[in-house]
């Protein structure tokens, strides 16, 4: 049974790191002991896996960092679960290619392992990482994900604010602008949104919505608790 919890966002205004989402990740985690943690999207790992694995302890829960262990593909085997944390995309991806976790990620996966991915770690749960904001700071082998989920995520999402003055391209825009060169489908994650993937039921959970976008279709406008997967297309896949 293929389960996978993706959130948008670590930390929700006016709360603390991972507060909103605890009682959706308690619920997904349930009994599970063996929880390993993914620190690839930020430089100072330790510091990170120091947070995280606090955070966890509060929930009940000890946690171990990849980058902490001899042999990350066995930690990963063993695991019950893995919690793949936020930051910068293009590190989080090349950190999983230099350590050669995505085979074992996705086979573990698929053998019944659970994935919880905040931010960059439910872009990379997507088959590609190309609806990231983030800067290119390092150069992964490939642009090719996890590919957990066959649509991609864009976390973060900002509706276009009439009264700003900026007059870069908006969230939206450049959504579209993947899609007019790769057949997918998108769902553009509000902060404090998450999607909860069992086998192939997608549910939109959290306090805010989301916007799907599909190629050649109108994005459509959904709210908790909503079930997605029959809104979000099967795309016939990437452009290369």
């Amino acid at each position: 049974m293929k389960r996978v919890l993706l959130i948008s966002n670590s930390t929700l205004y006016g709360s603390g790191y991972l507060d909103h989402a605890e009682s959706e990740i308690r619920d997904f985690l349930g009994s599970a002991t063996r929880i390993v943690f993914v620190p690839f999207a930020v430089y100072e790992r330790g510091k990170y896996a120091a947070q995280a694995r606090a955070r966890f302890h509060a929930m009940g829960y000890e946690l171990s960092s990849l980058h902490d262990v001899s042999n990350p593909r066995r930690a990963v085997a063993e695991a019950d679960a893995v919690f793949v944390g936020g930051g910068n995309t293009f590190r989080l991806l090349k950190g999983l290619y230099d350590f050669d976790l995505l085979e074992p990620i996705r086979h573990a996966v698929a053998e019944g392992l659970a994935y919880v991915g905040s931010s960059a770690g439910a872009i990379v749960a997507g088959p590609s990482l190309r609806t990231t904001k983030d800067m290119p700071v390092v150069q992964p082998p490939s642009f090719a994900a996890l590919g957990l989920v066959d649509f991609q995520i864009s976390p973060h999402y900002l509706d276009p604010d009439p009264c700003s003055t900026h007059m870069g391209e908006t969230q939206e825009e450049r959504i579209l602008q993947f899609l007019e060169e790769n057949d997918a489908s998108v769902a553009g994650l509000r902060e404090g949104a998450m999607l909860r993937i069992e086998n192939d039921a997608v549910t939109l959970k959290g306090s805010a919505g989301a916007r799907l976008f599909s190629r050649g279709e109108k994005p459509v406008e959904v709210s908790p608790v909503a079930e997605l997967a029959g809104l979000l297309l099967q795309p016939a896949g990437l452009a290369r």
